[in-house]
């Protein structure tokens, strides 16, 4: 025991947890806090321009290093401006740590009018994170905060929610640090693994849907190495892209579209195993396929296929376990899938149902200027969207997108995170004019603290892919243009270096000069407007005109 103030036994208690940045603003409510990140030489303080990028940071951060990214911000409108990383965290499954002010205890929901104050301010985050809680006094403040870690890291991962009122900051009295809590791996019941077991051997045409969950577990590993062991194909979600090198000899590819030779490939299976996916949104298997879903959230289990046998327990420990099960079942008796998935990859790099022009020279130019090695973050643009199926992923935690929750503006403070977690690696930010613009002061962030990544924006003057649908469905764009700054002096302006592109063919010359100079580099490329791709001709019902009532 010692007497410490809240702000104290906070730091004190991430230190335990290996914490080694925060990124947040310091607030007149934080001031406690701030005051003891400030006595902690183990953890940096990473203050952003705005609370917008503390957890889009955070979220970059965890994602690529597989460790809990902390954010901090004020109460009230610094939880709401914080919502969008959040948001993008909570449809990733990504284990973010949002440290957030309160105000006076004794005004919490007297709906006084004080300063930044919002009523059951959890509430504002309930939606987007999978736990929450409000601690009051310091002796609170050890056991919940590692609780707070230990919800984010188990089951499926996520975003939690801390809050603490100012005066618990700095008021002190006798406090117990404590160790942080173990994060179990469960398994399913043998009995269970044993059932899959038997079913996959009695497959004729098993496949893998492999998912971000995988990346969540560390899992990467164990997954090549149950395909390799077993000749499975491997399919991937966006989510899971790098969770198997897409080089890799059963890797089929990524990002599974509504028609083509994936979805050919995975609705021609009859034991489709998923792992770490919701396998949400579209049903990926064909519906009389067997699904066998491995995930450690219960309740995906039968959400969307119905015909499914449920495996719960954590990837990295369960698929060791069902491995061995296989083989104590007999194995499979099918042919290996080299031979197909050679072919597929083959059609697929000519095939026109799958390639989009210019999209597919834009990306290949982008892919011959960064490093295979590269952590690639991917905005909402254009060719975004694309990277999905088109982007070869070689390495684990190297490709991040926003997930379901496609927030425009995440991908440059997403980078930015990334870099922080990967000092030594090549970091690209893939963003459109009109998504770096949400959050362009954080090139301040990223001079100050020497945050040394590489931006590519592809500039059309436009909210490009609105215009596109509004002309071909609408009968034209209405208010999609706006006024740009010139990015090469935005960028200088700062102190970090502004680039510009001949045109989007050129990135592969600008990309391996800007990664040698070593300090924050914004590359203009200027773009005109492109077509829709192919994968998404078949749009739903309520992105078009109709005469009537949908449904």
């Amino acid at each position: 025991m010692a007497k410490l103030s809240g702000g104290e036994a906070l730091v004190k208690s991430l230190v335990r947890e290996g914490v080694e940045v925060v990124f947040g603003l310091p607030g007149v409510q934080m001031y406690g806090i701030v005051d003891a990140l400030r006595q902690e030489p183990s953890i940096s303080f990473i203050v952003t321009r705005n609370e917008t990028a503390t957890t889009y940071m955070a979220d970059g951060y965890a994602r690529t290093t597989g460790r809990p990214g902390v954010a901090m911000v004020v109460p009230g409108p610094g939880i709401y401006n914080a919502g969008g990383g959040l948001s993008t965290a909570f449809s990733r499954s990504s284990p973010v740590v949002l440290i957030a002010g309160q105000i006076p205890r004794a005004t919490i929901g007297k709906n006084f009018g004080g300063l930044h104050e919002v009523n059951d301010q959890k509430e504002i985050t309930n939606p987007v994170t999978k736990w929450q809680t409000q601690v009051l006094r310091p002796h609170e403040v050890p056991s919940n905060i590692h609780e707070a870690f230990r919800q984010a890291q188990s089951g499926r991962p996520g975003p939690v929610h801390f809050e603490l009122p100012p005066e618990t900051m700095v008021e002190r009295e006798e406090v117990e640090l404590l160790e942080p809590a173990a994060i179990e791996r469960t398994v399913p019941d043998y009995s269970l693994l044993q059932q899959a077991a038997r079913e996959i051997v009695s497959a004729s045409k098993p496949v893998i849907y492999a998912g971000g969950g995988i990346a969540r577990s560390d899992a990467e590993s164990e997954l090549v190495e149950f395909a390799e062991k077993h000749q499975i194909a491997v399919l991937t979600s966006a989510g899971g892209k790098g969770t198997i090198s897409e080089k890799h000899p059963m890797a089929l590819g990524g990002s599974l579209g509504p028609a083509g030779l994936l979805k050919d490939y995975i609705e021609d299976s009859d034991v489709v195993i998923g792992i770490g996916t919701r396998f949400s949104m579209r049903n990926q298997a064909a519906e009389n396929a067997r699904l066998i879903h491995l995930d450690v959230d219960p309740e995906m289990i039968g959400h969307v296929h119905k015909n499914s046998l449920g495996l719960v327990g954590d990837v990295k420990a369960t698929l060791t376990e069902l491995s061995e099960a296989i083989d104590a079942a007999g194995g499979g008796n099918w042919d290996s899938p080299a031979n197909v998935v050679a072919e597929i990859q083959a059609r697929l790099a000519v095939s026109e149902d799958e390639l989009n022009q210019p999209q597919e020279e834009y990306i290949q130019s982008l892919r011959e200027g960064a490093p295979s090695d590269a952590i690639m973050v991917f905005g909402m643009t254009q060719l975004g969207y694309y990277s999905r199926p088109r982007w070869v992923t070689e390495n684990p935690k190297t490709y991040i997108d926003s997930g379901y929750s496609g927030n425009l503006g995440f991908a440059f403070p997403t980078a930015l995170g990334a870099k922080v977690g990967n000092p030594n690696r090549p970091v690209i930010c893939v963003s459109g004019d009109g998504g770096f613009m949400y959050n362009s002061s954080e090139i301040s962030t990223a001079v100050k603290y020497g945050i040394n990544l590489v931006t590519v924006i592809y500039n059309d003057g436009h909210y490009g892919n609105v215009a596109r649908d509004l002309d071909d469905d609408f009968g034209g764009a209405y208010e999609t243009d706006f006024v740009n700054p010139d990015f090469v002096k935005l960028a200088e302006a700062y102190g970090a270096i502004g680039i510009r592109a001949k045109g989007p063919l050129d990135v592969k010359n600008v990309i391996p000069k800007a990664l040698k100079l070593n300090k924050p580099v914004f590359i203009d490329v200027p773009v005109k407007r492109v077509p829709r791709p192919k994968q998404w001709a078949a749009r739903a019902p309520w992105t078009k005109p109709q005469d009537g009532l949908i449904d």
